[in-house]
């Protein structure tokens, strides 16, 4: 069978000379066009080929990827802006869902740099000895391939080991040969050895910010012990391509697996190294803590516009993942003048809460009312959404000489307080009046009125497409820009985009612990760890507008939270608790195929259309086929030489669509 050269041709993806002396050392990047296989062979090859396996997280990290992982769960629907790369995933009936080959952002696990990256890590795990690169860098390789294998196994299934020169060799020869090996394969032959090799060797700090270490392996390896004992399972009956027995190569059981996902992730969390849990959920995610200890795993960026990616029509260093979950049109809002004429009270800042206002994703109403339901212990609502969108007229030159402006209820607002607010909870019916469309002097983005609040308010079951809560913890916050200064903000994050975070080993190991796993920590001992931590308040993002400078909230709820705790866990608390820890950050749908629990949480939900207020029953059909997402239709048409039914048996069962 043949394959496009493109996707698994030879050579090095672009890379950057690496920073090898002290751990608080960023990674210096100089680009290079091409590599040839001799210089892949010297020592200052193998380097530049390790640090370009990091650069080219960003083109797989930083896009519609992102999409793919959100869409169609029970955290995320259609935005109101939503184009094809939205709608046609979210498979919500009457949206014109098209769920195919040719239009799925999953796609870019398979395109965007993933057999390129895999095969520069085979080639320098085969030169990397004899160019006298340590067993410790080295090791960085071997974790990048396990990772991508672990990607395209979860997402596509089974995946070839053979690029062209036999299996996890190094191809320098452009090649359209390819074998899909099984699920069970790229388990046993590269994800588990590579990430095992990787704890024996990697340093327990990283060499440099940003590197893998021993606790990033751990932290992966439990995972796919955890997803690949779920697979072995099957509970749900969810089929596997290419079809293959439910047996593990190595004759251990799915039990066996889940044990070891919780002894993995307990050795991570009693070894932690220099990581760990920060003081609260708020610190976490707060901007100005960027690339703290609880971030074990990152696509990293600058300030700097060429090695940043600010430039959003460069996809080899573009991010703009935060995009598509980001703020509502929030500066269309408009207020009053003594004259009675409409004023932009809140205007385009480049700090943390407010962000590019696209409405490509909005969270379902469930999100805020189940999700979040306890809004007043947990601090994760808060450090999760904007929830408060602040006056801030006064730094734009054209309304810098206003001193006040009219907005809900005749209510005087000045510079700083709240303009727009998203309640904690609905009100008793008829105490928020909400204004026909376009009523003068009333609200112009459809949020209602509460008597003695100066702010338009808007209820979480009146949340809609337009209107809804965006996500915080992705602000786009630029440092490079003055501090009273606005603008467009359409570029690129300069911050770095968490993959991994230190909480997720407590909530792994609960996970196999409530599949039968042992040990001398329950799953409420797990779980309580991260719920005492997000019961603990330092801030309120509704009280101030600037997370740095703003007053503080301190309270300590934590003895609340663990009360809270039910005294048996089961998988679908586990599943919220990951929901609420980490909301919007790419891993919903990961989680909800991997526990086959995908159609009972995300095939019907509550939201409104735009200008409404009726929740609306939405209904979406989730097949068993789409817990396999399509190899791209593109890879398919540039396969060489084959007939339909040869493509048909390449791709996932009922994607193949013949010309």
């Amino acid at each position: 069978m043949k394959l496009n050269s493109r996707l698994l041709s030879g050579g090095l993806a672009l890379a950057a000379v690496l920073a090898t002396s002290a751990c608080t050392d960023l990674l210096n990047e100089t680009p290079r066009a091409t590599y040839t296989p001799d210089y892949f062979k010297t020592t200052r090859g193998v380097e530049m080929g390790i640090s370009g396996l990091y650069e080219n997280l960003r083109s797989l990290h930083g896009d519609y990827y992102y999409t793919f992982t959100q869409m169609a769960t029970d955290e995320t629907a259609s935005g109101q802006l939503a184009d094809g790369n939205q709608n046609n995933i979210d498979l919500t009936i009457g949206r014109g869902s098209l769920f195919t080959a040719d239009n799925d952002p999953g796609g870019r696990a398979w395109n965007n740099g993933t057999f390129a990256t895999i095969n520069d890590a085979n080639g320098i795990i085969e030169n990397g000895t004899a160019a006298g690169i340590s067993p410790s860098l080295l090791a960085e390789a071997n974790f990048f391939r396990a990772y991508r294998y672990f990607l395209l196994v979860t997402t596509f299934g089974g995946a070839p080991l053979d690029l062209g020169s036999g299996e996890l060799k190094f191809n320098n020869t452009p090649t359209t040969a390819s074998t899909r090996n099984t699920v069970p394969e790229v388990y046993t032959k590269v994800i588990f050895p590579d990430l095992l090799y990787c704890i024996a060797n990697l340093p327990d700090s990283p060499r440099a910010t940003g590197t893998v270490t021993k606790n990033v392996a751990r932290l992966f390896l439990s995972k796919a012990y955890l997803t690949y004992a779920w697979w072995l399972e099957n509970p749900n009956d969810i089929p596997t391509y290419p079809e293959t027995p439910r047996n593990d190569p190595d004759g251990k059981t799915y039990q066996q697996y889940f044990q070891l996902a919780y002894d993995t992730a307990l050795e991570a969390i009693n070894n932690p190294g220099p990581y760990g849990l920060m003081p609260s959920f708020f610190e976490a995610h707060l901007a100005a803590n960027d690339r703290n200890m609880e971030m074990l795993f990152y696509v990293d960026h600058t300030q700097n516009r060429q090695y940043g990616g600010f430039d959003p029509n460069n996809n080899a260093t573009r991010t703009f993942y935060h995009f598509f979950f980001t703020i509502w049109q929030y500066d269309t809002t408009r207020s009053y003048n003594d004259a009675g004429n409409a004023v932009q009270s809140i205007w385009r800042e480049a700090v943390q809460e407010y962000g590019r206002p696209w409405a490509r994703q909005a969270p379902p109403i469930g999100v805020l009312t189940n999700t979040f339901a306890d809004k007043e212990h947990d601090s994760r609502f808060e450090s999760t959404f904007v929830t408060t969108l602040f006056a801030n007229w006064q730094k734009n030159g054209s309304t810098a000489s206003i001193a006040s402006l009219t907005n809900a209820n005749g209510m005087t607002v000045r510079p700083g307080d709240p303009i727009v607010k998203f309640l904690h909870k609905d009100e008793a019916p008829g105490v928020v009046t909400y204004p026909a469309d376009g009523q003068a002097g009333k609200s112009n983005v459809g949020a209602g009125e509460m008597a003695g609040e100066a702010a338009w308010v808007v209820e979480p079951t009146k949340i809609n497409r337009h209107l809804y809560p965006a996500i915080w913890k992705h602000g786009q916050l630029r440092t490079d820009h003055p501090s009273n200064q606005l603008g467009g903000f359409n570029g690129s994050s300069p911050r770095p985009q968490k993959l991994a975070m230190f909480s997720e080993l407590y909530l792994i190991a609960a996970e196999a612990y409530v599949k039968g796993a042992t040990g001398s920590m329950t799953a409420r001992d797990l779980v309580n760890v991260i719920r005492a931590r997000a019961g603990k308040w330092v801030h309120k993002n509704s009280e101030s507008l600037y997370a740095v400078t703003g007053p503080n909230h301190s309270a300590d709820h934590s003895a609340d939270m663990v009360a809270a705790t039910p005294a048996v866990i089961d998988i679908d608390y586990i599943l919220m608790e990951r929901s609420r820890e980490y909301y919007g950050e790419g891993y919903r749908w990961y989680d909800l195929t991997r526990t086959q629990k995908w159609e009972e949480y995300g095939a019907t939900y509550l939201l409104a259309d735009k200008d409404r207020h009726d929740a609306k029953a939405n209904t979406r059909e989730i097949l068993k086929q789409y817990y396999l997402r399509p190899i791209p239709l593109g890879q398919l048409d540039a396969m060489v030489g084959l007939s339909e039914a040869e493509k048909a048996a390449y791709q996932n069962p009922g994607y193949y669509q013949p010309k």
